[in-house]
């Protein structure tokens, strides 16, 4: 089967398919720290003790993804109603699923790109 060929980064270096450049990993690098840096902690955020404790719980109960149904690790509790429209259901059983990263990752992509479109 064949392959994909190599690529060549802006820097002007060939980098194997699906690899990043040591220049394209040190700017994604930079960029997460600019976020990171005035993002609140978890707690801050609503996701302390408190949270911990509903997410093992559920997690306890619900081990398997509910969209693809696999029990992958690492798993995600994801709210259904996302917290910033109903924050009142922050620790709500009943507004939780479990997900795995690949499919946390695929809703919540989806979900933004809707956001950002305005039509969320």
């Amino acid at each position: 089967m064949p392959s994909k060929p190599p690529r060549i980064c802006r820097c002007g270096h060939r980098v194997a398919p699906k690899i990043l450049c040591p220049c394209e990993a040190k700017r994604a690098a930079e960029r997460k720290a600019r976020f990171d840096k005035d993002r609140p902690s978890a707690s801050q955020r609503g996701l302390g003790a408190d949270w911990r404790k509903v997410r093992d719980a559920h997690l306890d109960r619900h081990p398997n993804c509910r969209i693809c149904g696999e029990d992958k690790a690492p798993r995600e509790v994801d709210h259904i109603t996302p917290r910033r429209v109903a924050p009142e259901r922050r620790l709500d059983p009943t507004n939780l699923q479990t997900l795995c990263k690949p499919c946390h990752s695929r809703l919540k992509q989806r979900e933004e790109r809707r956001q950002h479109k305005g039509s969320f």
